[in-house]
């Protein structure tokens, strides 16, 4: 059989973000034809413009591989993350294009910036390169570019319970749509203090879902201070970096941290949970709200 008979075809489900596929499975001693439904991959250039002594200027910070959907919130959680803007009022206006400034006809977003980036801003950024799904690092050339985390403001919030951070696990999992249809993707999910979700966003991209996540609280003037932020799949130091920098008290993901992951959780005074599942997990950090039996 040749591969074009496999190749991804018109979905046959209406959700977004998810592609059908042509496949074959083997089960018992046979092999025979399946139709798969697979999360959608594609690139994403994220580009800003702004106008500097008369000129207009765009130019491309970042191609990430991504799942269609939410560009504006993503385009505006990197820029926040990455500190070239300190609140969604400074992105005046948004365009997703079919072609980016340095000519490659990819989907392009570009976020109009209300005044230039710090003037070193962009050159710290650096990652003009094709990136991976899988992390949020890649092709960066120094980590100063990095926002820097957000001090805690006012008292802490109320421990939680083991039993809660559990139910902020299983309640990502409930929320996501993707997920449950392909088994391809990572979802990312902001609850306020007392568990209700506040936000819930998916993507081929464990970073692209956190962007998201951050992009729309921004957009939307969230208080994220106090939040918690549940993650489908491993907390990486990226994602941690992400959720200090949005100010939220508790990380809870159901894969396992990394050591630079956790000196992060702990630097930037924040609770990290891991390993969120089979009805018990461990704490990494508990600097940002207290864990109660």
């Amino acid at each position: 059989m040749s591969n074009r008979a496999l190749e991804p075809v018109a979905s046959a489900s209406p959700r977004p973000g998810v592609a059908g596929c042509a496949a074959l499975r083997w089960e018992k001693g046979l092999l025979g034809p399946a139709h798969e439904r697979v999360v959608l991959e594609e690139p994403l250039a994220i580009e800003i413009g702004y106008t500097k002594a008369g000129q207009r200027v765009r130019r491309v910070l970042a191609v990430t591989m991504r799942t269609p959907g939410d560009e504006e919130d993503l385009a505006t959680g990197f820029l926040y993350g990455e500190g070239l803007i300190g609140s969604a009022d400074e992105v005046v206006s948004g365009q997703l294009l079919s072609e980016n400034s340095r000519g490659e006809r990819i989907p392009t977003w570009c976020a109009v910036l209300s005044a230039p980036p710090p003037a070193d801003g962009v050159e710290r950024v650096s990652r003009g390169v094709i990136t991976s799904a899988a992390c949020g690092l890649c092709g960066r050339t120094s980590l100063r570019g990095l926002r820097a985390p957000a001090r805690p403001d006012g008292p802490p919030p109320a421990p939680i319970t083991g039993a809660a951070v559990l139910a902020l696990a299983s309640g990502l999992a409930r929320l996501q749509e993707i997920y449950p249809e392909t088994g391809g993707c990572h979802g990312a999910g902001l609850f306020d203090a007392s568990g209700e979700p506040l936000l819930v966003r998916e993507d081929v991209g464990r970073h692209n879902a956190v962007d998201k996540v951050v992009g729309a609280a921004l957009r939307r003037d969230i208080d994220m201070r106090g939040a918690s932020l549940v993650l489908s799949g491993r907390a990486g130091f990226e994602l941690i970096q992400k959720a200090a920098a949005a100010g939220v008290a508790l990380v809870v993901s159901v894969g396992a941290p990394s050591s630079l992951a956790v000196q992060m959780a702990r630097d930037a005074s924040l609770t990290l949970a891991g390993f969120t599942r089979s009805g018990k997990f461990n704490v990494y950090s508990v600097a940002g709200r207290g864990i109660e039996a």
